[in-house]
Order: C-alpha cells, then structure tokens, then sequence
C-alpha cells in the first residue's frame, strides 16, 4: 500500500510539473460570485472537472483581472492531482512552440505530445492578433482536440472579435463552431 501511495504522489507531482502551470493556484477560498454560469451548469461541475470528462471545452470570458487565469490554473491543477494530463499554454507562448517545432521540422511530434494531455489551457487567447500561420497551427490543435480532449480558453475577447484576433472570419466561425458544440461560456463580471 505505501509504495503504491508512493507512485501515485510521484505521478501527480510528475503531472503537475508537465503541465508547466505559471502559478499554484487552488480552488480553496476562490471567489465565485462574480461569475455568470450556464443555466444548467455550475461550480458542481467544474469542481468535478465533469466537462474533462465528456470532452467539453471551457471559455472563461471577462475583464482583464476578474480571476479567469486563477480559475484555469485551479482546475488545471485540480485534474492533475485525480491523475489527469494537463498542458498549460498562454497564447503566444503555444504559436511560438509551434512555429519553433515547424522550422525545426518536428511539427508532428510537438502535436503529438500535446495530445498526450486530456485538458489543455490556452490563457490569455486574443490579447495578441493571430497572423496567418498562427492561426492555421492553432485550429490544428483545436481540431486535433474536438471530441477527444478538452480545452480552456481564457479570453476577454467577445466571440464576434475573434475574426479579428485570428485574421480569418471562416477560421473563426469553425472554431466558435466546435466550441459552442461542445462547450460552455463562464463569464466573469466584476472588478
């Protein structure tokens, strides 16, 4: 029993430092009244990590500076220590993976061990305009992931500026697509 207690804490520590989360953020003493959930859908659920499990994504929308990146990295955690993989990204951080994986020729190996996780955050999506490779590369990990893993979008941009943000309204609306279908939208209001 101890050794097996043993090997489960390595692999969440194993977990957790994968991930390559910016903070340890945890759900105790979070505030949650300034957020605005799906009418069939709650704190329950997240705390759960319900929506990991049916391969649902997350858009965590709202104001610089209401708590989205905390939350995030909370459930993020959460689910590395019930020993689920997790890849933590902001934005601009992934694209330059991405790109650096491409010019170097090992795009498909970068894309495979991202799909290793089953949840990947993208925090702060939008806070930097998309150019055109970059938004081609970034459909790709959220078409890879469609149905078979679950994503986190922290945003403070509006689904009808994401055009803008990508450069391409088709690639925007196929992306919001698969979002909506599969997805919830947790605003955050406050200060």
């Amino acid at each position: 029993t101890a050794e097996l207690d043993s090997r489960e804490r390595s692999k969440r520590l194993r977990l957790l430092k994968q991930a390559g989360f910016p903070a340890d953020k945890t759900l105790d003493g979070y505030d949650w009244t300034n957020l605005k959930m799906p009418a069939d859908w709650g704190r329950a659920q997240l705390e759960n990590l319900d929506f990991v499990a049916g391969c649902e994504d997350l858009v965590l929308y709202g104001p610089v500076g209401t708590g989205k990146t905390h939350l995030a990295v909370a459930l993020g955690r959460l689910a590395c220590m019930r020993a689920i993989p997790v890849r933590f990204f902001t934005a601009t951080g992934l694209l330059m993976r991405l790109r650096r994986a491409k010019r170097e020729d090992r795009l498909d190996t970068e894309l495979r061990q991202i799909a290793k996780a089953r949840l990947l955050i993208i925090d702060e999506f939008g806070y930097l305009p998309i150019d055109e490779e970059g938004s081609r590369l970034l459909f790709q990990i959220i078409s890879d992931s469609y149905e078979t893993r679950s994503i986190i979008y922290t945003t403070n941009i509006e689904f009808s500026k994401w055009g803008t943000v990508l450069g391409d309204d088709k690639l925007a609306a196929a992306t919001i697509d698969r979002l909506v279908h599969h997805g919830r939208l947790v605003e955050f209001n406050g200060p």
